[in-house]
């Protein structure tokens, strides 16, 4: 017989207190991510960059990039690689982490989350309310952009932009990010 999943509360995943090691908690389960590599922190760093200035400089809300705790519910914490949270909903954002779901989340695709970073979360983030979700993936050298909309439920594939696309979001009104900077000097 085989023994039920060990399900973990907010309460218990909290205990655990500071950690060299970055944890989620999904739908009850702790999950241990494994320290980005140096591609996915160029990429991240570059998206990071250029995102957070065209917020402060605009006013339009606040930037964040892991590790950082975002509480959706009970029994899922994610910390999402960036995030952006509108002005108009800054009331989620404590001294100790975010309660309620960003307003965008980025996720870069590292070999060892890929596949949960393309479904688990992208259902997690569909549940709980998230308005646009982008997937970077270094291999393919894209950006994917899900977004919720009138006509479907959840976050659903709007497009797939190519390295010599441009990035932008109706949540972020201007913001035009040639995908290629994210990608130059990256292998």
């Amino acid at each position: 017989m085989n023994n039920p999943a060990i399900k973990f509360t907010i309460e218990e995943y909290m205990a655990i207190g500071e950690s060299d090691k970055r944890y989620e908690l999904i739908e009850g389960e702790l999950l241990v991510t494994p320290s980005p590599n140096v591609e996915h922190q160029r990429i991240l760093r570059r998206l990071t960059d250029v995102i957070e200035r065209f917020v402060e400089g605009n006013d339009l809300g606040e930037v964040f990039f892991s590790p950082l705790d975002v509480i959706l519910s009970d029994t899922n914490v994610v910390q999402p690689d960036l995030f952006f949270v509108a002005k108009n909903r800054l009331g989620i954002i404590t001294r100790d982490n975010v309660q309620g779901p960003p307003d965008l989340i980025v996720e870069v695709l590292s070999p060892s989350t890929d596949a949960r970073d393309r479904q688990l979360k992208r259902t997690i983030y569909s549940k709980y309310g998230v308005k646009e979700y982008w997937i970077v993936d270094p291999q393919a050298r894209t950006v994917e952009v899900l977004r919720v909309g009138p006509e479907w439920t959840g976050l659903a594939l709007v497009s797939v932009i190519p390295e010599g696309g441009t990035l932008t979001t109706p949540l972020l009104p201007g913001l035009a990010v040639p995908v290629a900077v994210l990608f130059s000097d990256v292998h």
